[in-house]
């Protein structure tokens, strides 16, 4: 059996989107002929903890972990926070009033750690993995990322020994949504692409999760194999489930709501449909599961609608599968920026894996809307599209049981997304 040998920061207790992708593909492997070695930290500091994530990972599993320092204890005593606060991610701010300090620490981060505050465990991690390579050798190594320095861990082992090298874009890197908030100085900027290109040129393969996420990137060398592999949902997280709604009308969305992603369009139809069709709102619920901006709320508060919007902290992934199959439509905000063609969230695999319709909110020209065409998934709307929106849900309204949607969605199940997976794989290192 071949090996592969995978640099992931996000591995179970993480909780979140980033965790999922490495996870399933690992479960997965094995059945391909290939044996997976992970290397991860042995102390990271997770934005969010799930520890029923680990009923995935085999007990035969080898998992390299070794120290990392973080400079987040110094971020959070210089911002005020106490030392069991998580750091929420992609600049989600919960307070009314961001501190000055705040803005200071987004300085310091973006100009000081590059890529990003993971930049201690680079070093330290060739190191260990040159030593462990020499005695245990595989065929093929993969980082992951973000944060990109994994990829910086991949290349320093692609000089020092050669090794087949893929690395594997989750997210863009200079090309990111919130890339300008990191108050970059020019020379901060030009380290970041310089860093950036060095990856491309010397990784044996790339891998990005949408054509845009590719698109995203600095150029990478023509004779460089590019393989888009999106995420996915593994079928058997919906096993033994059966829906429990108990007669309520539910609009869901899971995952953190920045504010880019504050669904105005949906506030608007709900607002005017409790204007017009009162019994209505009286049965509906929005629940939003997650780490929320300050301004979403504030917004729904706005229109009126405080008695059906609720607010739920992060939940373990096998409830969170219970609630997708409880929900009557899925809400999938894609952020309102310059990229928003290209973004294309994680969770949008496991809406389409539950059947159930799918209320999109962002460009109906997109990549997303695309995948969600193709699918027969449900519908994407301009974020602003309040009577689109509304027609929508009347639509879902009028006939409850439009469940066991997405009849296509066998091509984006873990096990055959882990088959494309391995056909680069034996490419790289059969090469």
């Amino acid at each position: 059996m071949k090996k592969v040998l995978i640099i992931t920061y996000y591995w179970p207790p993480s909780g979140g989107g980033g965790v999922q992708r490495w996870l399933k593909f690992v479960k997965y492997l094995p059945q391909f002929g290939w044996e997976p070695v992970v290397y991860t930290p042995e102390n990271p500091e997770y934005p969010s903890l799930d520890q029923s994530l680990n009923k995935d990972v085999s007990p035969d599993l080898k998992i390299l972990k070794q120290p990392i320092f973080e400079p987040y204890g110094f971020y959070k005593q210089f911002v005020g926070l106490k030392k069991d606060d998580r750091i929420n991610t992609g600049f989600l701010s919960e307070n009314k009033k961001p501190k000055k300090a705040e803005g200071i620490a987004v300085w310091i981060r973006g100009n000081l750690f590059i890529p990003d505050a993971r930049k201690f465990w680079i070093k330290p991690s060739i190191k260990y993995l040159s030593e462990y390579l020499k005695d245990n050798p595989v065929d093929v190594v993969v980082s992951t990322g973000p944060p990109h320095s994994t990829h910086l861990i991949g290349l320093g082992l692609k000089k020092k020994l050669g090794v087949k090298w893929i690395a594997d874009f989750r997210d863009p890197w200079t090309n990111i949504d919130f890339y300008k908030e990191l108050k970059l100085s020019k020379w901060a900027d030009r380290k970041h692409h310089r860093l950036e290109q060095k990856v491309l040129d010397n990784a044996d393969g790339i891998i990005g999760v949408g054509k845009g996420y590719i698109a995203n990137l600095l150029p990478i060398p023509k004779t460089t194999p590019v393989k888009v592999i999106t995420n996915g949902f593994d079928e058997a997280d919906f096993e033994n489930l059966s829906k429990d709604d108990q007669g309520k009308f539910t609009i869901s969305h899971f995952g953190s709501m920045n504010k880019t992603r504050n669904p105005m369009g949906l506030w608007r139809a709900l607002s005017h449909i409790k204007k017009n069709n009162p019994d209505i709102i009286n049965n509906l619920t929005v629940k939003l599961f997650g780490k929320n901006d300050h301004q979403v709320m504030a917004s729904a508060q706005e229109f009126g609608l405080d008695d059906c919007v609720k607010t739920i902290d992060y939940l373990p992934h096998n409830e969170m599968m219970q609630e997708l199959v409880n929900s009557s439509i899925l809400l999938l905000m894609i952020n309102k920026v310059k990229n928003a063609d290209r973004i294309i969230p994680g969770k949008v695999f496991e809406y389409i894996g539950s059947g159930k319709p799918i209320l999109g909110l962002g460009s109906p020209e997109s990549e997303i809307a695309e995948i969600i065409n193709e699918s027969g998934a449900g519908k994407m709307f301009d974020w602003d599209d309040a009577k689109g929106i509304e027609k929508f849900i009347f639509g879902i309204l009028e006939n409850k049981n439009r469940d066991q949607l997405n009849k296509n969605k066998f091509k984006y199940s873990r096990k055959h997304l882990t088959s494309k997976l391995v056909q680069l794989f034996d490419e790289i290192a059969n090469h």
